[in-house]
């Protein structure tokens, strides 16, 4: 990129602190100045010389200025509007989860579903509640709750009759009810089940929705994040299409972040709804928004074992299982599918979770590159919990990103109770290889994968980096120590990194001259505290193209 020439005085300057560039060329400045919203020096106090009468000075006072972090898997809309229903997400208490039920069913005696959502899989035996503890607290109007993860859902019995799920319901191909031993729904639904019930859920009206999207977009810029790649643009499940909500934003002048919409790939349809994307790619595409991305969701979890994987589950008892996970699209036509996109200039963004999944989506990005040559379409695989040796290696050699969930690489209940038994020593040995990704040459990215986990980056670079929760005991075991990465290449997924998937990489990402001035000013420098401090950093203000989006109370 050309080198911006100081137009007259800046609109801004940020300086008297360290500025981290996530540039190879330069990387660390004290000072930047803004003009127009761009970037147009970079360096120490010859910076000074852009200050004019009107120029607004922000004092660092010794802390840190990073380029905007840029969320590569998000779903913003739906966290928002979880935000404001049956919010369940901060705690794992069953007891907790019921109270609060009730106080919301207490609270809305009119709505005629109690739904919203958020539980954690580690609060329950199996990860499966029931039914019965749900009757007991609202025994009147139907439950439906996703679990954090949103690949399965906690409803009552009301929830099951509404739906005429009983025990001659046979599962859906992609997905499974829960049962007891005489065949009876339990109260878990896994996957495609959850439509079963949620499709009788009434949608939340427009204004609800931009609502939402609005609440979600102050709360990441409240961490950071200045752009994003929205994983689900379309229907799915319970989650309702964001895309009118995009679209009144940006008409309303209130986007204030840079958004790449992930259009969602129905998995029940095939070919026949390519020409269906490229119109809304088309239609949606505009001002701070591009829908240029198609998300196929190749796998399911692990927990509940809808993970693709090469070689069966374990059983309770550590012997082979007759199951081996889910692969939600054929793997020959997901190949054919995704040499089309990708000749129509489209990026896939995949889900691939199990090694099985991975393998699939690496071998389906290979047909595209053998097919059409190596076209600029950044295709990129969120989630990568295990990875084959054999498939590290391809992330550099097809040019497919990584893009990493940083925040799930650490020991906790839901890992060590629900997913490393399951898995088996060598397996669980192969879980988010962040280290050997770097080492073989994939480009980073990171995402949160929000409201499955916090969208703080701070926090999952905190795990990268240390590969222990934030939270955990002082002396707590380390999650494969030999995958952590460092301070500085955490920080460039989560900024660089995520820029080049969402096509931004030459307007973001890092700060030189020319960049558009998404910034992120932290309250402290974290490459001068102790790595077990990193997740104790907060952001104080967010910028984008030189507009303040945020700024902390105490800033």
């Amino acid at each position: 990129m050309p080198q911006s020439r100081p137009e007259g005085p800046a609109d801004l300057v940020l300086t008297g602190g360290p500025v981290h560039t996530v540039d190879p060329a330069r990387s660390r400045a004290t000072a930047v100045a803004v003009h127009g919203g761009r970037i147009t020096a970079v360096g120490h106090d010859e910076v000074h010389a852009l200050i004019g009468p009107r120029t607004e000075v922000v004092d660092l006072a010794g802390k840190l200025l990073l380029p905007g972090f840029q969320d590569a898997h998000v779903h913003p809309q739906g966290a928002g509007l979880e935000l404001g229903m049956c919010h369940l997400a901060d705690t794992v208490d069953p007891a907790e989860y019921l109270r609060r039920i009730r106080a919301y069913a207490d609270e809305n005696p009119d709505t005629e579903w109690i739904t919203g959502g958020g539980w954690s899989l580690e609060a329950f035996p199996g990860g499966a509640p029931t039914a019965a503890a749900l009757d007991a607290v609202v025994p009147d109007r139907p439950v439906f709750l996703p679990n954090r993860d949103h690949h399965g859902a906690w409803v009552n019995s009301r929830a099951l009759e509404r739906a005429g799920i009983d025990a001659r319901t046979p599962d859906p191909a992609d997905g499974r009810i829960e049962r007891d031993a005489d065949g009876n729904p339990t109260g878990m639904l896994q996957e495609g089940a959850v439509h079963l019930v949620g499709r009788l859920l009434p949608d939340p009206t427009p204004e609800e929705q931009l609502d939402a999207l609005l609440r979600a977009q102050a709360v990441l810029h409240s961490h950071g994040v200045t752009a994003w790649q929205d994983a689900i643009v379309g229907a799915y499940a319970t989650m309702t299409d964001p895309a009118p909500s995009y679209r009144a934003a940006r008409e309303r002048g209130l986007l204030t972040a840079r958004v790449v919409g992930a259009l969602w790939w129905d998995r029940e349809r095939g070919a026949e709804q390519i020409p269906e994307l490229v119109a809304r790619r088309e239609e949606l595409s505009g001002g701070l928004f591009r829908a240029g991305s198609v998300k196929i969701m190749q796998d399911g979890i692990a927990e509940n074992h809808t993970a693709a994987m090469l070689d069966p589950y374990l059983t309770g008892c550590g012997c082979a299982s007759d199951g081996s996970g889910i692969s939600f699209v054929e793997p020959g036509e997901l190949k054919r599918y995704v040499t089309e996109l990708d000749a129509l200039g489209f990026q896939v963004h995949f889900h691939a979770l199990g090694d099985r999944a991975v393998r699939e989506a690496l071998d389906a990005v290979e047909a595209a590159r053998t097919a059409n040559g190596h076209r600029d379409t950044r295709h990129h695989l969120a989630h990568l919990q295990v990875v084959h040796p054999d498939d590290v290696r391809r992330f550099r050699a097809l040019g497919a990103s990584a893009n990493l969930q940083m925040l799930w690489a650490a020991h906790e209940p839901q890992m060590d109770e629900l997913t490393l038994p399951f898995l088996g020593p060598e397996r669980g040995a192969r879980q988010y290889p962040f280290g050997d990704l770097l080492r073989a040459g994939a480009t980073l990215a990171a995402g949160s994968d929000w409201p499955v986990s916090s969208p703080d980056p701070l926090q999952a670079v905190h795990v990268a980096v240390n590969r222990v929760s934030p939270d955990a005991a002082e002396g707590a075991p380390v999650f494969l120590p030999e995958q952590r990465l460092d301070l500085g290449a955490a920080l460039a997924a989560y900024t660089a990194g995520s820029a080049h998937v969402n096509h931004l990489d030459d307007v973001t990402g890092s700060i030189a001259a020319g960049k558009a001035a998404d910034l992120v000013v932290l309250d402290r420098d974290p490459f001068t505290v102790p790595p077990e401090e990193i997740a104790a950093t907060r952001v104080l203000e967010t910028f984008v193209a030189g507009r303040r989006v945020h700024a902390a109370p105490d800033a």
